[in-house]
């Protein structure tokens, strides 16, 4: 694709950005818009550190290219909440101290965020099944199932026994 002119949408807001239709969404959106919740992590959309929603989906910016993103709806971390407001989601992850690093942050609650417009009321298993290919290395994984089970409104028994 040669260069030109493109608008997204972003976090509800019209962009026009001078870019190769080739170019990989989560470059836009770190380079040219400034929204760093999107990490760059392996390139390949494999581990899920730049993880968006892309009308409600969980989708890997690194490996969109904005081409694929003209007319839809794209969400960002900085698009779920505020400091002072923020998503259920992001609430629930601040709750249960679902963080060490961060660095897979963006991913899960994002992917998290994705499962729920799915399905409200998933399961343990349905969530464990939603989050398995975001990576997280440094070992928040208990917090951050259980974040995700705050964010449904459920509480899993074997979390919470693991808790005390």
């Amino acid at each position: 694709m040669t260069q030109g002119t493109i608008r997204l949408t972003v976090n509800g807001r019209s962009h026009d950005v001078d870019a190769d239709g080739d170019t990989a969404l989560l470059y836009v959106l770190r380079n040219d818009l400034a929204l760093n919740g999107p990490k760059y992590g392996c390139g390949l959309g494999e581990c899920g550190t730049c993880t968006v929603l892309i009308d409600g989906v969980a989708a890997r910016s690194c490996a969109i290219p904005i081409s694929g993103c003209i007319g839809r709806a794209i969400v960002t971390l900085e698009g779920l909440g505020t400091r002072a407001s923020p998503d259920p989601v992001q609430q629930a992850f601040i709750d249960e101290q679902a963080a060490q690093c961060g660095y897979c942050l963006n991913g899960m609650i994002m992917t998290t965020k994705a499962l729920l417009n799915a399905n409200p009321h998933p399961s343990e298993t349905e969530v464990l099944e939603a989050l398995r290919y975001n990576l997280c290395r440094c070992g928040a994984h208990v917090e951050i199932i259980r974040a995700a089970m705050r964010a449904a409104g459920l509480e899993s028994h074997d979390l919470a026994e693991a808790k005390n």
